[in-house]
């Protein structure tokens, strides 16, 4: 019998058994994004504690400080969950700004243990004067 014979099929069965690892390794860690909307319409269908990602904007006029973290209302425009996070909070965290937010429904409060800031790549001076554009690629 001649090496291709045994080195052909053992590849193959290599690269299936390496796929499922990967597959299997990706599929358990997702961890899925939904607005404000999809979250409430799909709440329903959850199994109580499932985490998931939920991402909107910080509406006005309802933010609190707490001993361990903050407590806000991220909307979409159609709904609005109230959040309580702890844990630190990004320094530029305030109201308007898009977040995403890491946690689990506790009753009707989104309770959130990791907070993002999505933000734009402009800078601007302290004095607000000017703008300058962060480079995206380097040469």
């Amino acid at each position: 019998m001649s090496r291709r014979h045994i080195l052909i099929p053992a590849g193959a069965l290599l690269a299936i058994v390496a796929g499922f690892l990967v597959w299997g390794g990706l599929t358990e860690n997702v961890v899925y994004y939904l607005t404000p909307s999809e979250a409430v319409e799909q709440r329903a269908g959850q199994e109580p504690g499932y985490r998931f990602r939920l991402g909107g904007l910080v509406e006005a006029d309802w933010m609190q400080g707490t001993d361990d973290g903050v407590h806000f209302i991220v909307g979409d425009g159609d709904a609005s969950i109230p959040v309580e996070h702890a844990g630190a909070v990004p320094q530029l965290f305030r109201t308007g700004v898009g977040v995403v937010v890491e946690g689990a429904w506790d009753g009707d409060v989104f309770r959130s243990d990791t907070l993002l800031i999505n933000h734009d790549e402009q800078y601007r001076a302290v004095d607000g004067e000017g703008t300058y554009q962060v480079p995206t690629s380097r040469p």
